[in-house]
This record gives C-alpha cells, structure tokens and sequence, in this order.
C-alpha cells in the first residue's frame, strides 16, 4: 500500500511542470506574433535612406564680385530615384534667412540650381547625379569674408526634409 501512494505522490509535480513548460511556450509565441505584427505595422514600405554631399569648392578659384558664380555641388551618393518636380532647394547663406532656388530659371529668384550627372534629360535624380547652386543676378558671396551655405533638400511630395548640409563657398 504504500508503494502505490508513492507513485500517486510523484505524477503531481511531473504534471505540474509540464504545464508550466506548456504554457510558457504559448506565452512567448503570443509575444512573438504580437511583437511582429507591431513591427509591420509601423513600416509602410517607404522608408528611404538618402545620402547626399555638398561640396564648396566647385569652380576652384572661390566666390567673386560677379553675380552668377557657382556656390555649391550637391551630389546623390545613395537614394531611391527622386522626381526633380519633387524637389525643393532652400539655402541660407551666413545665417540669413532661406531664400528659395528653383530649378535651370526663375523670375526674381536671387538662386538657381542646375542638374549635372549621367542622363540630364530623364527628369530624375538619381544616385550619382547631383547639381550645382549659383547666383542669379545677385551677389550672394564674394570674395571679402567667409561664405558659409546651408542646403536644405525637400521632397514636397512627401513632405520631409531628406538632406540638410553645410558647405563653405570657397
């Protein structure tokens, strides 16, 4: 008789811990799926990653008394393809306020930028194209102080700044 209530005595905790395993295992795929459906939902698939440099020294010889001296190359160095209608370019040179350049032209626009790169025609930016600042009838920089630029890069369509940088005109 008393081996009988040893063996009853020993199927309880065996039982025990397999329902603790058991239920631990549910738990934590229960976080599992819970955690990856948060992670989806916070990535449209859109996310893009830009990596654009600005370079100064575009001409070599620096700022000059002129009005259309070039001030700072912008270069795509990493980047999804971006359509130039969806770009917008805002400098400020020492500090001041942003003055807006649009692209190639513009009527009473104190700033203009052009597009360099492999296909100038394809109305897109794309990774190792860029383009160039310059003045646009107005002396913006020349060549009696410091030339400091803040390029400011925007996608309008999105709505978000994808690049801002520093150059010295120079």
């Amino acid at each position: 008789m008393k081996n009988e209530n040893m063996n009853d005595e020993a199927v309880s905790p065996v039982i025990a811990t397999i329902l603790m395993v058991a239920i631990t295992v549910v738990l934590a795929g229960v976080l599992f799926v819970w955690a990856s459906s948060l992670a989806e939902g916070n990535a449209d698939g859109e996310f893009t990653t830009y990596v654009i440099s600005a370079d100064g020294n575009t001409a070599g010889d620096g700022p000059t008394n002129a009005t259309d001296d070039s001030l700072v190359m912008m270069t795509m160095d990493k980047g999804s393809d971006l359509n130039w209608a969806a770009v917008s370019v805002k400098i400020s040179i020492n500090d001041g306020a942003p003055l807006t350049c649009p692209k190639d032209s513009g009527e009473n626009a104190q700033c203009i930028y052009v597009e360099y790169g492999t296909d100038t025609t394809d109305q897109v930016w794309s990774a190792g194209d860029g383009f160039i600042i310059y003045e646009a009838g107005q002396n913006l920089c020349d060549d009696t102080a410091t030339c400091n630029i803040e390029i400011t890069i925007t996608n309008i369509q999105a709505g978000e700044v994808i690049d801002t940088s520093s150059a010295t005109a120079a």
